[in-house]
C-alpha cells in the first residue's frame, strides 16, 4: 500500500513562526488504484506571507476556521497506516510531516518513496524532472498547480505511469517498486541498525573483507551509527560505500565506552579514525615546585618526565597547551620554562605578566592562579575507583586508577558478588596504559557525577 501525498506550506522548512503546513492531501493507492482519499486546509497559526499567497492562492482568511494540524493528525495517522510514503521531491513532505508530528512529542516515521528518483531511473534523460515539467511532457494535466489535491492527483497519476514503465522495463519488471529504489546504501543502513541497540557500547564498522575500517561510541549507539548516514562530509560517505557489517560491545558506562574505544583505536588503527590513534607520546608538561616555593612548569621529553601533568604526541601541541595554560591564569613564560631563569619575561614587558618575574608579585599570589592548574589536570586521590552503571540494572561498572593512572575497568554482579573496598582493585581487568586515558578519566569525572571510594 502507497500514501501519496502533497502538502502546500508558507515556509522553506518547518518554523513555528513562518514554516508551517497550510494544506494536505493524501491518497491511499493499493498498487492499481487510489482506493482513498483525504484533503483539508490547515491553520498553521502563523502568518502567511504575500509569497506564498501568490505561489498557492492560499490566503490568511482561507484557513482562519480550518483545523489545526493537531486536531487531524489522528487522521493522518490512521490515512497512513502500513502505507509507504510517497511524493514527489518526498524529502520535503515527509520532513514537515515529521516535523509536526514532532512538535506534538509524538515519532511519525515510515518508509519513503520518492517518485523524482523512481522516474529519473524508469525515464533518464529528462531535461527536468519537476512536477510541472514532467507532467507537461507526459500529457498529465494537472488540475489546480501548487495545491495539495492537484498535485497529489497529478503525482498518483505519474506514479500509475511509472508502475506501467516498471512492468516492460527488462532490468526492473520483475522487482517491486520499493526494491527499485533501495540503494545499496539504504540496505546496509536498515541491516547495521537492525544489529544494534539503544545502548551505551562501543560499535566496529566492517568492509566486507572484515576488517575494522571505524570505532566509535555512544551512551546510544543506534542513534549515533544512525547519523553517520546523514554525513554530508566527503570522507564519511566515502566510509559509507565500503561499510558492510558491524560489531557492538555493550559497556553499559559512557566512561568505560570512552576508554574501550580509546584503546581499540590505538590497537586496530581503522583507517576512517581521526583521533587516539597515536600510541607513540613524545612529550610533557611536567610540573614541580621551585627553590621559591613558586609552581613551575616546563616541556619535557617523555622519558625524561618525573612529574607528568599532561602528555602529548609532539612538542608543538604541548607548547600549543602550555601557552593557552599561560594566557587562561596569566602565568609567567619564565616559571614555564619558556625563557631564561633569571629573566624578566617578555608577557610583563608587555604587560600580561603580573610580574612574579620582576619581584613584583608575590609567590603565594602566582601559587593560587597556577595551582588552578594543577586541579584541572591532576586526580585529588592517588589510588581509587569509580562506581558508575553497569549493562544491566544488577550490575556496576569499576574504573581503577592507581598511583594517579588508569589501570583498567571491571564489573561488579551486585546480586551475588559481596567485595569489601579493598578488593574493588582486583575487579578490575589490567588495561594498557595510555597518557591519554587520564585525560579521559579527569574530563569525565569532571563532568559527570559520579560515586569515588578511595583505596588505602
Amino acid at each position: 500500500m502507497f500514501a501519496i501525498i502533497d502538502i502546500e506550506t508558507c515556509g522553506g522548512k518547518f518554523d513555528f513562526g513562518k514554516g508551517r503546513i497550510t494544506e494536505i492531501c493524501i491518497l491511499v493507492h493499493d498498487g492499481l488504484q487510489v482506493i482513498d482519499k483525504f484533503t483539508t486546509l490547515i491553520n498553521p497559526d502563523c502568518n502567511i506571507t504575500p509569497y506564498f499567497t501568490k505561489l498557492t492562492n492560499i490566503t490568511n482568511d482561507m484557513v482562519a476556521d480550518a483545523p489545526r494540524f493537531h486536531e487531524i493528525a489522528k487522521k493522518i495517522i490512521e490515512m497512513t497506516e502500513g502505507c509507504i510514503f510517497v511524493a514527489h521531491n518526498v524529502g520535503f513532505d515527509y520532513s514537515f510531516i515529521k516535523s509536526e508530528f514532532a512538535s506534538l512529542g509524538y515519532k511519525y516515521q515510515k518508509e519513503t518513496l520518492c517518485t523524482v528518483r523512481l522516474s529519473r531511473k524508469l525515464m533518464p534523460g529528462r531535461i527536468s524532472y519537476s512536477l510541472g515539467h514532467l507532467c507537461a511532457s507526459l500529457g498529465i494535466e494537472i488540475h489546480g498547480r501548487h495545491r495539495a489535491e492537484g498535485d497529489a492527483v497529478a503525482t498518483a497519476e505519474l506514479f500509475d505511469l511509472l508502475i506501467r514503465l516498471k512492468t516492460a522495463h527488462p532490468q526492473y519488471k520483475s522487482m517491486g517498486v520499493e526494491e527499485i529504489m533501495s540503494r545499496r546504501i539504504d540496505k546496509i543502513k536498515q541491516y547495521i541498525l537492525r544489529k544494534l541497540p539503544e545502548e551505551c557500547g562501543v560499535y566496529y564498522f566492517l568492509n566486507k573483507d572484515q576488517e575494522i575500517i571505524y570505532i566509535g561510541k555512544s551512551t546510544n549507539v543506534y542513534l549515533r551509527a544512525q547519523s553517520h548516514f546523514n554525513t554530508t562530509e566527503k570522507k564519511g560517505k566515502k566510509m559509507l560505500n565500503e561499510l558492510m557489517n558491524v560489531d557492538f560491545v555493550p559497556t553499559g558506562s559512557e566512561l568505560i565506552a570512552l576508554l574501550l574505544e580509546a584503546d581499540e583505536i590505538k590497537k586496530h588503527k581503522p583507517k576512517y579514525n581521526r583521533m587516539r590513534k597515536s600510541e607513540i607520546f613524545t612529550h610533557c608538561i611536567d610540573w614541580f615546585a621551585g627553590k621559591d616555593g613558586t609552581i613551575n612548569f616546563k616541556i619535557v621529553e617523555y622519558e625524561l618526565s618525573e612529574n607528568a601533568l599532561l602528555t602529548f604526541t609532539s612538542y608543538s601541541s604541548a607548547r600549543e597547551r602550555l601557552e593557552k595554560c599561560i594566557e587562561e591564569h596569566t602565568l609567567c613564560l619564565r616559571y614555564c620554562g619558556l625563557t631564561g631563569e633569571d629573566s624578566v619575561c617578555f608577557n610583563h614587558q608587555i604587560r600580561v605578566c603580573n610580574g612574579i618575574c620582576a619581584g613584583e608579585e608575590e609567590t603565594e599570589v602566582y601559587n593560587k592562579r597556577a595551582q588552578k592548574v594543577l586541579d584541572e589536570f591532576i586526580f585529588k586521590k592517588k589510588d581509587f575507583v569509580l562506581l558508575d552503571k553497569g549493562r544491566r540494572v544488577d550490575e556496576r561498572s569499576l574504573v581503577l586508577v592507581e598511583n594517579g593512572q588508569y589501570k583498567g575497568y571491571g564489573y561488579l554482579d551486585t546480586t551475588h558478588q559481596m567485595v569489601c573496598e579493598e578488593e574493588l582493585k582486583y575487579v578490575a581487568t589490567p588495561k594498557t596504559f595510555y597518557p591519554d586515558c587520564n585525560d579521559l578519566v579527569r574530563s569525565w569525572m569532571k563532568n559527570n557525577r559520579c560515586r569515588t571510594i578511595e583505596l588505602k
